[in-house]
């Protein structure tokens, strides 16, 4: 028997039942590969001021609706940015309500979910002393003087700001005793692993710090640290950011952030 040639083409019925399941191939790819979390996953690119707060609170919104969490923390601005390009995130948890404006404004989040949800603060910490007052700091024996780079993260914005006021940023800019993090998560390590004497950090990032000082640095030094988020995407991982912002808004989202420091919308 003549065994068909290799190069034949196959027969119109086979032909149809391969591209259908090429298609149907196609169809589940195109599924499983959407952007953002699913109905039982929800991602979240947050602030980092807010690593131990909200990995409580994630904890808490797991258990209490089932949907897993997952959380990228960095810098405002920069997350910002990836958001911008296309990042799959179903929720962004801001440190400054301004670059919620600019991912609404790009098209990325749904500006009629934006919500303040806290206010931060920031304060002078350190493994062992810390000074009297923040315009102390211009005492040479603070070496190092460490803070997140103020050009995207917020918190290291209000920190310039402050040193500002009080008049000693540009002496230890001068003086080159000043160190900058990615984010105010890396800038409290610079403080812990001793490359830093000092560092400028959210208060809810000191709060749990186990050991060391921290003074706290007046509000009115700096711009208010107005924090919000933005459901962003669509999809079932919409809904799933919708549910986490709802809870970071209720009782046990607000009794959590209140512990870790943040001052709470009325």
């Amino acid at each position: 028997m003549a065994l068909p040639h290799p190069c034949r083409r196959p027969p119109p019925r086979s032909r149809r039942a391969a591209l259908l399941l090429v298609a149907a191939l196609t169809a589940v790819v195109a599924c499983g590969g959407g952007q953002g979390g699913s109905a039982q996953e929800v991602r979240i690119a947050a602030a980092a001021d807010l690593a131990r707060a909200f990995e409580e609170v994630a904890a808490a919104f797991e258990k209490q609706t089932g949907v897993k969490a997952r959380m990228t923390f960095g810098s405002t601005g920069l997350l910002a940015k990836q958001i911008e390009q296309g990042a799959p995130f179903d929720v962004f948890a801001a440190a400054n309500v301004a670059y919620v404006d600019q991912v609404v404004a790009a098209g990325a989040c749904d500006g009629a979910s934006k919500a303040m949800y806290a206010q931060g603060k920031i304060v002078v910490w350190s493994t062992g002393e810390v000074p009297a007052r923040l315009e102390d700091l211009v005492d040479p024996r603070w070496k190092k003087v460490a803070i997140a780079n103020p050009d995207h993260a917020p918190y290291g914005k209000a920190a310039r700001e402050a040193l500002e006021k009080v008049g000693v940023w540009a002496r230890l800019e001068a003086d080159k005793r000043l160190v900058f993090g990615e984010n105010v998560q890396q800038t409290m390590q610079y403080a812990k692993s001793g490359n830093a004497d000092v560092a400028i950090v959210a208060l809810s990032l000191a709060v749990v710090a186990d050991g060391g000082r921290s003074l706290a640095i007046e509000p009115a030094l700096h711009a208010p640290l107005d924090q919000a988020l933005a459901v962003c995407g669509k999809g079932p991982g919409a809904a799933s950011g919708a549910k986490f912002a709802a809870f970071v808004a209720s009782p046990a989202g607000r009794e959590i952030m209140t512990r870790y420091g943040f001052t709470l919308p009325k």
